[in-house]
């Protein structure tokens, strides 16, 4: 492509008013969503906040059934009672199942840390492409052009 053509086509682009790409956004008199790659910190923080509550929590106020459970199982087994052996499993699968609630939470909380890191490369990998392209789009301004093809364009 001769340096006057691709002018010709600049000029042409810039002119006209109908369709444009436009990226990251719909575009006049569309809905104003963000692209694809659009991830909300807040939501991401919102989500991470409330797992690492629920942890807190589980740990605080569910953890405090097992050591009195275990001591009631003991008793009971002391005495003689069947119940005791009883009691222990069901204070063993409660703990169980706390510890993978907890892990899930832990889990949550940082998936929600990492997916915020990966999206904010992602962002500046898109970003960087983007601003490379208007770099390009600069190497063939007038002022780049060769000397014989600058006088083709002004004519």
């Amino acid at each position: 492509m001769a340096w006057a053509e691709w002018e010709q086509l600049k000029a042409d682009a810039s002119t006209r008013s109908g369709a444009q790409m436009q990226l990251n956004e719909a575009g006049p008199g569309g809905s104003g969503k963000k692209g694809d790659l659009a991830v909300n910190d807040t939501d991401l923080s919102g989500v991470r906040d409330e797992a690492s509550k629920l942890n807190n929590r589980l740990w605080k106020e569910a953890r405090v059934a097992v050591p009195t459970s275990e001591t009631a199982a003991g008793d009971l087994t002391t005495q003689g009672f069947e119940l005791g052996g009883a009691l222990q499993h069901v204070a063993g699968r409660w703990d169980t199942q706390l510890k993978s609630l907890l892990d899930a939470c832990g889990h949550i909380a940082n998936h929600m840390d990492f997916t915020k890191y990966v999206h904010q490369g992602d962002d500046q990998y898109v970003r960087s492409r983007v601003s490379s392209i208007a770099a390009l789009d600069q190497a063939f301004d007038d002022d780049n052009a060769p000397k014989g093809e600058k006088n083709k364009a002004d004519n």
